[in-house]
C-alpha cells in the first residue's frame, strides 16, 4: 500500500438527473459546480463525461495534486454543509450518485488527457491483492490497440468501499471487444463496463449568438 500512495489524488461522480431537470442540471455544472470545484487548491483538472454505452448518463473527474486535497480547509469549506443552495437543489434531483476518491496507482502521475473515447471499468470491492491483476488485465486488454492514447489504473476508497478503476482513454471507439479472461481471478469483481465521450459545455455559440 505504501506505493499506492505516492500517486496523484482524483475525485468522481457519476449521477444522471431525472428528465424534466438536465437542463438545469447541466446549468448548474457548467456554471457553477465545476468553476467552483477547480479553483480550490490542488484541483489540476475539472472535466465532464456523457455515457454512450452504459449508465448513469453523466460523469465527472477531478485530478488532484494528491488524495489529501479532500482534506484541506478550502475543500471543507465548500462541501457537504458549503455546498450553495443551487447545489443542494440539485442533489435532490438525480439518481445513480456513484464517488469515487483515492490514487492514481498506474503510472501515478498523469492527468486526463483530451480523448475522444473513455473506457470506464470498475472493479468493485475488489480486494488489493488483485491490484497487480487488474493492472496487467488492462495492459494486455488495450496497450498495444491503435486506438489507446493512455491508460491509467485508479483505487478509490471512499465511506470503506474500495474499488478500482481501469480508466482507458482513446482516438475512436475499439472495433474489438475486449477479453474478460485476461483480468482472471479479478473479473468476477467487474461491475460495470461504460463507455463516455467528452462532454460540451454550453455557452453561446461563436458568431451565431450576439452577447447582451
Amino acid at each position: 500500500m505504501a506505493e499506492q500512495q505516492k500517486g496523484k489524488g482524483f475525485l468522481m461522480v457519476s449521477m444522471e438527473p431525472t428528465p424534466a431537470y438536465d437542463e438545469e442540471f447541466n446549468d448548474w455544472y457548467d456554471m457553477e459546480h465545476i468553476p467552483d470545484r477547480t479553483s480550490i487548491p490542488g484541483f489540476e483538472t475539472g472535466r465532464r463525461y456523457v455515457c454512450l454505452n452504459g449508465w448513469p448518463r453523466y460523469l465527472s473527474m477531478y485530478d488532484l495534486t494528491s488524495i489529501d486535497v479532500l482534506e484541506s480547509e478550502p475543500y471543507k469549506q465548500r462541501s457537504w454543509n458549503g455546498f450553495s443552495a443551487w447545489t443542494k437543489r440539485m442533489l435532490t434531483k438525480v439518481r445513480g450518485q456513484w464517488r469515487g476518491s483515492g490514487t492514481q496507482i498506474y503510472p501515478g502521475q498523469v492527468l486526463t488527457g483530451h480523448f475522444a473515447r473513455l473506457t470506464f471499468l470498475r472493479f468493485r470491492g475488489a480486494p488489493d491483492t488483485l491490484a497487480d491483476r487488474i493492472t496487467q488485465g488492462t495492459l494486455a486488454n488495450y496497450e498495444k490497440r491503435a486506438e489507446t492514447r493512455q491508460i491509467r489504473i485508479l483505487r478509490s476508497d471512499y465511506n470503506n468501499q474500495i474499488d478500482y478503476i481501469a480508466w482507458v482513454e482513446a482516438n475512436a471507439q475499439f472495433t474489438s471487444p475486449m477479453d474478460v479472461k485476461l483480468y482472471g481471478e479479478a473479473a468476477r469483481y467487474l461491475d460495470m463496463v461504460n463507455e463516455y465521450t467528452p462532454y460540451w459545455t454550453r455557452g453561446p455559440l461563436a458568431g451565431v449568438f450576439a452577447e447582451k
